[in-house]
């Protein structure tokens, strides 16, 4: 049995409500992250950002190997790439929370 159109709407209404509070979730998560982490204090070009953290979360995924935890999986296939050093380790000038 077919759904009518005005229901299939109205569940797609839904979804789009959940989906937008997941991202804002996700968001506020990360944001914190990158505070703690002190991102919020570097004059970098938003651009140069985007590279870098497209450059982690393929490091993440599998992408460009030694990964350390995360999901495994394809990279985003995006292609950008980064003359942004994104610093890892103990001293990585973060405050060792995360």
């Amino acid at each position: 049995m077919k759904k009518p159109s005005a229901k299939i709407r109205d569940e797609i209404a839904k979804l789009q409500e959940q989906l937008k509070l997941a991202e804002t979730r996700e968001a506020e998560r990360i944001g914190r992250i990158a505070l703690k982490a002190g991102l919020g204090d570097f004059e970098i070009d938003e651009a140069e950002l985007q590279a870098a953290f497209d450059q982690l979360s393929r490091r993440f995924r599998g992408g460009q190997g030694g990964a350390t935890g995360g999901k495994k999986g394809a990279g985003d296939g995006s292609g950008a790439t980064s003359t942004a050093t994104v610093a890892s380790g103990p001293n990585a000038g973060g405050t060792g929370e995360a």
